[in-house]
């Protein structure tokens, strides 16, 4: 705890508010991206069994504490990242695992358009139109999982639960706390530089990705 404080206090003066906001919103997206590959591997055994033989929570923590090790690239997804990595999550051929697919897709979205950076300062830019199509993408993203399935009908990832038995919408508030932070920052990042984002009102079931 006192490493933290020491740390915070000597970089204090090169952050401005919007540097520190950045920073707790792409930490808080990436604990909610943390909770949801959890729970997906909970819901989706299958999909954690052509990854590793370990529990689910050590390979969430290997995921998201490993970077140095895979730099988000694995050879199983032949190194996609971003929207390449989500849609083939969803591919009918892919026989890799698809939770994977899916959140290093979203996480690595995310940190594209925070300019491949954990940690923001004065001299750092951020497009807010980047951040704001991400929180675009991340409903896509989200319509997808719980819509998009096999050729037998079946969906390839089992997520929310709502039925006569069970009611688990989980997944929908984590994906909307996403979205929330995310689209939050990006207009007061718009506000502070003085710059307009373009909103888009299409179908989200007919929605393309959007660039960031």
């Amino acid at each position: 705890m006192p490493e933290r404080a020491e740390r915070s206090s000597a970089t204090q003066f090169m952050k401005t508010d919007f540097d520190r906001m950045a920073d707790v919103e792409l930490a808080e997206n990436t604990l909610s991206l943390k909770t949801l590959m959890l729970k997906l591997y909970k819901r989706n055994p299958q999909e954690l069994a052509k990854s590793t033989s370990d529990p689910a929570e050590k390979m969430v923590t290997w995921v998201f504490e490993g970077e140095l090790q895979h730099h988000w690239q694995f050879a199983d997804m032949q190194n996609k990242q971003g929207t390449e990595a989500i849609h083939l999550s969803f591919h009918p051929d892919y026989q890799g695992d698809r939770v994977l697919a899916f959140i290093v897709g979203i996480q690595t979205m995310l940190q594209k358009a925070h300019s491949d950076k954990k940690e923001f300062f004065l001299t750092d830019s951020i497009d807010p139109q980047s951040v704001y199509n991400v929180a675009r993408n991340v409903e896509i993203a989200a319509w997808k999982l719980s819509n998009s399935r096999k050729p037998n009908g079946e969906l390839y990832l089992l997520s929310n639960e709502l039925n006569a038995q069970a009611r688990n919408l989980t997944f929908e508030r984590e994906f909307g706390k996403i979205i929330g932070r995310t689209d939050l920052f990006a207009f007061m990042l718009a506000e502070k530089s003085e710059r307009l984002i373009s909103r888009i009102t299409q179908n989200i079931a007919t929605m393309a990705f959007l660039p960031f």
